[in-house]
């Protein structure tokens, strides 16, 4: 028998499956990302225990999650929890998520993107740490579609 055919009470029965995947201009994301270059700093403590810190310029957000490029390269594993911080005067800033204006949020790493040879600077994908209840409870703006 084939893969999608099988025998069934003496009747062939052939199975239809529906890809129920977005398409590629379909957005996939739980949280809309907006796109802001803002100052801020990240945080960590290293394998040995030792403080380190990195400045960091954003360049999109979203209420959960975060994008930030590096001034210079850092050693950070993938999963590694981080404390990230805008500063201070960027906290005020129109069309920030909540999460990030009150200071400190803690945040994993789940994606690395290193320097490339044509100059572009490391990058490092951030999951807010945030409680999904309290994002819940924060007021969203809706835009109207009609």
């Amino acid at each position: 028998m084939s893969g999608h055919t099988h025998l069934f009470r003496s009747h062939l029965v052939k199975h239809i499956w529906t890809d129920k995947t977005p398409g590629p201009t379909e957005n996939k994301r739980g949280a809309e990302r907006r796109a802001m270059t803002l100052p801020a700093r990240l945080t960590w403590k290293d394998q040995r225990g030792t403080t380190r810190f990195a400045s960091v310029v954003t360049r999109d957000v979203s209420d959960c999650g975060v994008y930030v490029e590096c001034h210079s390269i850092v050693s950070l594993p993938l999963y590694r929890l981080v404390q990230f911080q805008l500063e201070s005067p960027a906290r005020e800033s129109d069309g920030l998520p909540a999460t990030l204006k009150n200071g400190r949020v803690l945040s994993a790493v789940y994606r690395v993107s290193p320097p490339t040879p044509s100059g572009a600077r490391q990058g490092l994908a951030l999951r807010l740490m945030v409680d999904p209840r309290r994002m819940a409870s924060e007021p969203r703006q809706i835009r109207a579609t009609a």
